[in-house]
């Protein structure tokens, strides 16, 4: 029985005890750390990272009771070393892994990290291919390639070039950066145009033969995506082999600036080789905290602690060993107890020299990866945070160039903001609409010295030229045509393309090959197949943008509009009911109008006093006054005039109706009697309706459009190859074997109404389209020439054009803006208008004079002594009881006034 008793007694103190040990915070946590120990970056992360720990194991606050241990290994700038060396890491039971520093290496560690389901945590490893989706067990404490190629393309479109040559290093951390760049740059319209790759431990011959090979081309922007190299090698032979001039560009991605930041300043002499070279740099933003770190590194320096100067990368290493503690120290609040487990089935292998079953999977590695992207920690760098990604929440790029061996930072980059010349504040890796306009970068000393934006290009020696087709026209010469076999063409649509070329930002040498034989217009579309057959590069000339060509080609912005019209005789006699008023013009009327106004105005004013057809009451008076005027243009006037001045106007006057009756009279039997060449058609329903033969032009789109959107038939369609076929077949007509009417482009008719008068556009446009440049399926060409296109229209450049080659005998079209050709204008007859303005004033003056005097002297008749109530009252009283008396005095018959002279009496009360 006491055994019975013993036995559960003993199991409980068991459980006990294993349940103290388990719940119990493990002393040890192991941590490894897998970096070549010997390189830029490892260097400074080896003494930053053993700064870190010594840190965290000295703070109570975190890991309290637990201590942090750091087994690093030396991959020696080896994938097979470093794949080799995290195995003698993993063996330390280890809970997460620093590192590495290559993006060559991560890969292959990272598979490994999968397996065994431990957190792999790189604070250098930017290669973009390295995502979250292929290795969950992987992040970033440093910013990702993808988003360092955007900054990269935002430089290069800032400064507007096409092309560029990328130098990379031929591993994963090369290829996939220049990948990602080629990606941003098509986003910009432009692109890598060639990529020169290095082998891994590349020496100074392989830079040479490379660079060698570069100079022939014709980008002269180069982008160098190499790893941090101490010894400057690639622009020290750029330098030998003189291509850190003027006519060079040489960008850099952060490899540089890390290298840079490491020199002390003893070896800053080296920089002279980086005269002009920009490059990017890891924003870090100044804080309390990273100035005391760099005091203190500064101290272990010349403690001998220290064997290199701190760049970005021993930031974010030492950043990294905090994240992964507090990340740790979560899990063990929340879970207590870290352990590892067996893989079964390397367990059961054989037993070998590389002892894979004890290989073991840490059972926590997911819960410490998810304490991990929870991170958000104000470290040396800043804010550390994850994003979707797994990468650190980034706060962008400086812009550095080296200036006379002195580093300057001339702006700065966020995928929000994107340039300006201080820092702007993260936003969480949010992206908000901004405008290049917006851009603002201090200015930059390029290579030679030059402060100039360098032009990014020349001619290559080997560059072979585009082969552009031009249709060598027989007809309408003035648009494009080869000149009398000389093999030189000219025309409107080649000066466009020339002084567009001019603005593209890169080099493009040509050469036109006409196509046609110059006897029959060619047809269009054979030309823009044979661009996308690869027969011509592009097509330049009077190529109209329509819906089957833009299929198989690109074309560029429209340098001038067109449309389809309809082209007949027409009817310039227009008899309609109000033909009456086309004699003159709109201006003629209205000023004639005036005038008979002016006329009664002024034969009433010289006539009221001595005529007694020009009194009575008020009424009667305005009635009279106006009819007078408008009845004379009739022979017999029912009032004559009886005052001298009132006379005088009327010789004036009656002669510029003469004039201008007579004028009227023989424009408007001018435009009803002359006979003109007419057409009944209003438009394209009208013309399709009518059955008549349509005439087009050889080789114009026109002739598909007819016949497949609008089903003419065929056989009504008759084809004219030059403005004299067009005449002959509109005059003949339809029933004489001429044409009804002709469908063409809009230029082509203007320029051919220009030298026409029986015939005129019917209707409106009906087809909207323009003429452009074609090129090949995406070819950049296509978006720079309508970039220059729409730099020519706003400077006025292409107006010019058009004025050059149609404009010297009056612009085409201008003709259908003007007014009737047969009317009269104001301009013929202003001299006139003007002798009966100036006399019917004049005699207007002399009246008023006259009875100014009058008045006068009726005022000293009238004059009395004032009396002292009179003197009292104000002027504006006086001056208006003046004003009163002077109007009736005016009112008054000549008669009567003359009569108060002579008996010196009241004219009113004389007056009858």
């Amino acid at each position: 029985m006491r055994q019975g008793v013993a036995l559960p007694l003993h199991t409980l103190i068991w459980v006990f005890l294993t349940g103290s040990l388990y719940c119990q915070r493990p002393s040890v946590v192991n941590i490894g750390a897998i970096f070549t120990f010997n390189s830029v970056i490892g260097r400074v992360a080896k003494t930053a990272m053993e700064a870190a720990v010594s840190d965290v194991n000295a703070d109570p606050r975190i890991l309290n009771g637990t201590e942090l241990r750091l087994h690093m290994e030396d991959a020696n700038c080896s994938v097979f070393l470093g794949s080799v060396e995290v195995f003698q890491v993993l063996d330390k039971s280890i809970v997460a892994i620093v590192g590495p520093q290559s993006s060559s290496i991560a890969h292959m560690i990272s598979e490994i990290a999968n397996g065994l389901q431990i957190p792999l945590i790189s604070y250098a490893a930017t290669d973009p291919s390295l995502s979250a989706l292929q290795f969950p067990f992987f992040l970033r404490t440093t910013q990702s390639d993808a988003y360092q190629m955007a900054a990269m393309a935002d430089l290069i479109d800032f400064y507007g070039w096409k092309e560029v040559i990328a130098v990379y290093v031929d591993d994963d951390y090369g290829r996939n950066g220049v990948y990602t760049l080629g990606d941003e740059l098509e986003k910009k319209m432009s692109r890598i145009s060639y990529k020169l790759a290095l082998p891994v431990q590349f020496n100074l011959s392989d830079i040479t033969e490379l660079l060698n090979k570069s100079k022939v081309l014709g980008p002269r922007v180069y982008v160098v995506h190499v790893d941090p190299d101490p010894r400057l090698r690639i622009f020290t032979v750029a330098k030998q082999l003189q291509m850190m001039t003027s006519s060079y560009v040489w960008l850099a991605t952060d490899w540089l600036s890390t290298t840079i930041d490491s020199f002390s300043p003893t070896n800053r002499t080296s920089l002279t080789v980086l005269e002009g070279v920009v490059t990017l740099r890891q924003h870090i933003p100044q804080s309390n905290r990273k100035r005391a770190f760099i005091s203190r590194w500064k101290k272990m320096q010349k403690e001998g602690l220290a064997s290199s100067e701190l760049n970005a990368y021993g930031l974010y290493a030492y950043d990294t060993v905090w994240a992964v503690s507090h990340s740790i120290e979560n899990f063990i609040n929340e879970y207590r107890n870290i352990s590892f487990s067996f893989i079964d089935r390397l367990h059961d292998m054989k037993p070998s020299k590389i002892e894979l079953g004890k290989l073991k999977v840490f059972d926590g590695g997911s819960l410490l990866l998810g304490k991990l992207l929870k991170t958000n920690m104000s470290g040396l760098t800043g804010q550390v945070q994850f994003n979707e990604d797994r990468n650190l929440v980034s706060g962008g790029y400086d812009v550095i160039n080296i200036d006379q061996m002195t580093i300057r930072t001339v702006g700065f980059w966020t995928n929000y903001s994107g340039f300006s010349v201080s820092p702007q504040k993260t936003l969480k890796g949010r992206r908000s609409s901004y405008s290049q306009l917006d851009y603002k970068l201090d200015n930059v000393t390029w290579p030679g010295g030059n402060t100039e934006r360098p032009r990014g290009w020349v001619i290559a020696d080997n560059e072979k030229p585009l082969r552009i087709g031009v249709p060598n026209r027989a007809s309408f010469v003035e648009f494009v045509t080869e000149l009398n076999d000389s093999h030189t063409v000219q025309g409107y649509c080649i000066d466009v393309f020339t002084e567009a070329r001019k603005l593209v930002p890169y080099d493009i040498p040509y050469r036109f090959e006409p196509f046609g034989d110059g006897l029959s217009n060619p047809n269009y579309d054979e030309l823009v197949k044979m661009v996308a057959e690869n027969v011509f590069d592009a097509a330049v000339g009077d190529i109209a943008i329509v819906k089957n060509r833009t299929l198989i080609v690109d074309f560029s912005q429209p340098y001038a509009t067109t449309g389809l019209v309809i082209v007949a005789p027409i009817d310039n006699s227009k008899s309609n009911a109000w033909v009456f008023l086309k004699p003159f013009t709109w201006e003629m009327w209205c000023v004639t109008a005036a005038f008979f106004v002016m006329i009664a105005v002024v034969i009433w004013t010289l006539e009221h006093r001595v005529n007694k057809d020009f009194r009575g009451p008020p009424k009667r008076q305005l009635v009279t006054m106006f009819l007078f005027s408008f009845s004379t243009l009739f022979k017999k006037n029912q009032e004559d005039t009886v005052s001298p001045l009132g006379r005088m106007v009327m010789v004036v006057w009656l002669f510029l109706l003469m004039v201008i009756t007579s004028s009227y009279t023989a424009n408007l039997t001018s435009i009803l009697t002359v006979q003109q060449l007419s057409s009944p058609i209003t438009g394209i329903d009208s013309l399709i309706a009518s059955n008549w033969p349509i005439g087009y032009q050889v080789g114009s789109f026109a002739y598909s459009y007819l016949t497949e959107s609008l089903y003419i038939p065929r056989s009504r369609l008759v084809q004219l190859g030059s403005p004299e076929e067009y005449e002959k077949a509109l005059r003949q007509g339809p029933y004489d074997g001429g044409v009804g009417a002709i469908i063409d482009e809009l230029t082509y008719i203007e320029l051919f109404l220009s030298r026409q008068t029986d015939f005129g556009i019917i209707g409106q446009t009906f087809t909207r389209s323009g003429w452009g440049f074609a090129f090949q399926k995406d070819s950049p060409l296509a978006i720079d020439m309508s970039t220059a296109i729409l730099k020519l229209s706003e400077s006025g450049e292409l107006r010019k054009i058009h004025e050059k080659w149609f404009c010297k005998m009056g612009c085409p079209g201008e003709k259908n803006l003007e007014s009737e050709p047969n009317q009269l204008h104001l301009i013929s007859f202003w001299g006139l208008y003007l002798l009966c303005g100036v006399f019917s004033l004049t005699a207007l003056l002399i009246f008023l004079l006259r009875v100014v005097l009058q008045f006068v002297r009726y005022k000293k008749q009238q004059a009395v002594p004032p009396s002292p109530l009179s003197s009292s009252s104000s002027w504006s009283s006086r001056f208006s009881q003046s004003m009163y008396n002077f109007i009736d005095f005016i009112d008054e018959k000549e008669e009567a006034i003359k009569r108060m002279f002579i008996h010196g009496g009241n004219p009113q009360g004389q007056a009858t």
